[in-house]
């Protein structure tokens, strides 16, 4: 986001802001700094303030427009459990994450389709293309069919994004990549976590 500082002056004393973090991750409420804001024409003010967490203290730059945060530097990414998530499938999640953070939807996309296909690959489901890997994992892991036949709907938005002649998506933009994100985060919950949860669980339970 570009913002023009062609009518500018000084806003009036700081306010706290409440914001999650994009350092620790954390809600906090974000402490002025010994600088004022800068309001811009019409109803923007840009700023900086600092994490309240003593362990953290990121400094975060923000532009609020009537009242209300529209943009932060860092940018704000979509959080989630890594617990269990092998490596390389981790990596190319973190990479669909930071390129939504950063706005840049189609190659999100991209990256949540190379998520669905390192999963796949990790789970020892194999095929001639990511359509036949994701019918094939449902032999290798007890997954629920919505969340297979969710599988091939983000194949498709990741495809979109790649070929530009795809029509199956109208668009791929950020709705579409946040709700992606959120439903890659339900596959790595099924696939990865559930298990060593439960035999968490298990393990408190008493011998008989």
């Amino acid at each position: 986001m570009i913002i023009k500082a062609d009518n500018t002056q000084q806003s009036g004393p700081s306010s706290t802001v409440a914001v999650r973090c994009p350092g620790c991750g954390h809600q906090g409420t974000f402490l002025p700094l010994a600088v004022n804001d800068l309001a811009i024409h019409p109803g923007k003010e840009v700023g900086l303030r600092k994490c309240p967490n003593s362990d953290c203290q990121t400094l975060l730059f923000f532009i609020r427009n009537q009242g209300k945060i529209i943009q932060t530097f860092p940018f704000l990414r979509i959080d989630f459990d890594r617990t269990d998530i092998p490596t390389k499938v981790l990596a190319a999640l973190e990479e669909a994450i930071s390129c939504h953070a950063n706005r840049c939807f189609m190659a999100s996309a991209i990256m949540i389709r190379k998520t669905l296909d390192l999963l796949c690959s990790d789970q020892g489901a194999t095929g001639n293309n990511l359509k036949e890997k994701i019918a094939a994992l449902g032999n290798k892991v007890l997954i629920p069919k919505e969340l297979l036949d969710g599988m091939d709907d983000l194949r498709l938005l990741g495809n979109d994004a790649a070929h530009i002649e795809s029509q199956v998506f109208d668009e791929v933009g950020e709705d579409e990549v946040q709700i992606g994100i959120e439903f890659t985060k339900e596959i790595m919950k099924a696939v990865y976590q559930y298990s060593s949860l439960l035999a968490k669980l298990k393990s408190l339970k008493k011998a008989p």
